[in-house]
């Protein structure tokens, strides 16, 4: 599939979607107050199993929260946390991590080739894309289509959200808010564990 098409489909995916109202980041550093318990006072969280949410497209961060705030995505461990926020409180908060500037990890080296293949090259005999054709080759994702940035990322965090998808594709708990198109299910179908562990690891140590 060549980036044209994927663009386009990311375009149909988030058409409509929540992030249409005007962020106000200065407005969203207090209303974000709460998250940092877990994602950090600047979107860096600390632990590995926490997304970090600085340097994310506002888009995407906004479809998420609206995603796991309606149930379509669904988080315990963010059970409760965004019940009360209205759009624009959502739209400040996805303002705010937008602004801010993201961390970046190490790879791991016995993984890098192999991961680095995956992510600028794809799995050519099981028509895997390659990651950088939508979240570009250093990793700052396509903002206004809505894919998300991967640079720096937890690899554990990534590895959980890979499975999931993974998972949902199979028809087991899992995933499921990439839209009718399922473009990370499909993805994800078809990767083994250990590809995306390597993709994984790679994405945790690229720089933006």
């Amino acid at each position: 599939m060549n980036k044209p098409l994927l663009v386009m489909i990311a375009s149909l995916m988030f058409a409509g979607s929540a992030a249409a109202l005007e962020g106000n980041a200065s407005a969203g550093k207090a209303k974000a107050a709460p998250c940092a318990a877990c994602h950090g006072a600047d979107g860096n969280s600390a632990a590995p199993t926490f997304p970090k949410l600085a340097g994310q497209g506002e888009r995407y961060l906004a479809k998420q929260i609206h995603d796991i705030k309606s149930g379509e995505r669904p988080v315990p461990m963010m059970a409760g946390q965004t019940d009360n926020l209205s759009d624009q409180d959502i739209a400040d908060i996805a303002a705010f991590y937008a602004s801010k500037a993201s961390s970046t990890g190490q790879t791991d080296p016995a993984l890098l080739e192999k991961g680095a293949a995956i992510y600028r090259g794809g799995i050519a005999d099981r028509s895997v894309p390659a990651c950088a054709a939508c979240h570009s080759p250093t990793g700052h994702g396509m903002a206004a289509a809505g894919f998300p940035a991967l640079s720096g990322q937890h690899a554990d965090y990534t590895i959980a959200q890979l499975k999931a998808f993974r998972a949902a594709a199979d028809g087991r708990e899992g995933r499921a808010n990439d839209g009718d198109t399922q473009i990370m299910r499909s993805i994800a179908f078809k990767m083994s564990d250990s590809e995306i562990e390597a993709v994984a690891s790679f994405i945790q140590g690229l720089h933006q």
